[in-house]
């Protein structure tokens, strides 16, 4: 049976394993589209772990200027329809702040819907890649790096381990992805660089009823030896591949997890050492950052923490903590327009579209490494993207890269042409960002 948890105001009375508790007047609603359960579920719960936290903090802090949020879970189990069906069910429960479902699936199913009520879908680094040309999807934003922007960045780098772009003719590359509307999103990107650095391309589609059976898969890279493997995974998947591709004595320090494959529960759960297994990420990892003394200090040392401890400072977690991160800064900016209050769906709007957070304001909040800066515009909702690179020693993940910059010059084009395509097909006018 699915279950709807509703969680608000930070209070000792409140945490209690309250189901309702009654709000103040004015509250920013947070709907959460979580999974805890199936076969996603160690990551789900991490993300929505460190979601929660951060706005509890905020609420332990006074709020957003005064303005306290609430939230409520709905469980997805990761499925489209679930996804959709939890959206219906808590869209109408008070002002949104934006929609953060944590599913490429569910993003998809959510396009339209959204922009028809007039909700924010804040697709992080997931979704539709041509999402990010705000003139046709005004109410998507899916910074800071889409799949295709972090293709090329993980491109850069096996470049740059070949010896050049042009040393890339007559490798191999291999795609190992989840045959899901996630996993097939960088393929076209790696196509385009497949015909312009003349590699071959390879994918291995992963079936979601398969994930932890890809005996053959692994059978096929054996014999095929691709030079180098990307992994586009999630869930029970990632584990699975990594333990496989040490069955095979495939050289972990060539193989690549895009940052959803690129998590503790995806490396320790393989059952395998894994050291130099590589994965890209948007943020730091670690619990260095001064916003983990606050979080400890105002919700674990009082019972008030949403998950276990000691998942603080790891991948999903942090990433969950920059998800409402982002959503509570958009309001703030918003909020120097609009008034300190809770805000409609076109204010917090305006606020995603009129980010600019500055390294000394993510200092501030301390965030550092949890965020990275960030510029967003009307006409672009993906912001600057670039990735890092994290490689696991057996232990714990090291960041081992400066920022990649992803070849956007290849890469908004390619956004450019499927926005045209999509607004054409569903008879879009493309709004001008001029003014």
């Amino acid at each position: 049976m699915r279950r709807v948890i509703t969680s608000g105001v930070l209070a000792a009375a409140v945490m209690a394993a309250t189901v309702g508790v009654t709000h103040a007047a004015e509250e920013q609603y947070f709907p959460l589209l979580v999974y805890r359960t199936g076969p996603y579920a160690a990551n789900g719960a991490q993300l929505a772990n460190g979601q929660i936290d951060y706005l509890k903090l905020i609420n332990a802090k006074g709020g957003v200027n005064g303005v306290m949020v609430k939230w409520e879970e709905c469980e997805t189990e990761y499925k489209t329809d679930l996804g959709v069906e939890c959206y219906e069910r808590l869209k109408g429960n008070g002002k949104v702040a934006a929609i953060s479902p944590f599913s490429t699936g569910i993003t998809y199913a959510l396009l339209e819907k959204v922009a028809a009520d007039q909700n924010v879908l804040f697709s992080m680094g997931y979704g539709r890649t041509s999402a990010a040309d705000g003139r046709v999807f005004p109410w998507v934003f899916n910074f800071p790096a889409t799949y295709w922007s972090q293709a090329t960045s993980i491109m850069k780098y096996v470049a740059e381990q070949e010896g050049g772009a042009d040393k890339l003719n007559g490798k191999k590359i291999a795609l190992v992805h989840l045959d899901h509307p996630y996993g097939k999103e960088p393929i076209p990107t790696l196509q385009k660089l497949a015909v312009d650095d003349g590699f071959e391309l390879l994918l291995y589609p992963v079936p979601p009823t398969s994930m932890t059976d890809q005996k053959s898969i692994w059978l096929d890279i054996r014999r095929s030896k691709p030079d180098w493997i990307l992994m586009w995974g999630w869930g029970a998947m990632n584990p699975t591949a990594i333990k496989e591709a040490s069955l095979i004595r495939y050289p972990m320090d060539h193989f690549i997890g895009n940052w959803w494959a690129a998590a503790e529960v995806d490396v320790r759960g393989s059952g395998v050492p894994a050291e130099g297994y590589i994965g890209a990420n948007f943020h730091e990892v670690g619990a260095k950052a001064p916003i983990f003394a606050e979080i400890k200090s105002e919700l674990y040392a009082k019972g008030q923490g949403t998950g276990p401890e000691a998942e603080l400072g790891e991948v999903l977690y942090n990433r969950g903590i920059a998800n409402s991160a982002f959503t509570v800064e958009a309001m703030v900016t918003a909020m120097k327009k609009y008034g300190n209050k809770a805000l409609s769906g076109e204010e917090i709007r305006w606020g995603f579209e009129n980010l600019d957070i500055t390294q000394a304001r993510i200092d501030e909040l301390g965030l550092t490494g949890i965020i990275p800066p960030t510029k967003v515009t009307c006409a672009n909702h993906e912001g600057s993207p670039a990735i890092k690179l994290q490689r696991w020693d057996g232990k714990s993940w090291t960041v081992f890269t400066d920022w990649i910059p992803a070849m956007t010059d290849l890469v908004r084009p390619l956004i450019e042409a499927d926005a045209a395509q999509y607004a054409k097909e569903n008879g879009i006018e493309p709004r001008s960002c001029e003014s």
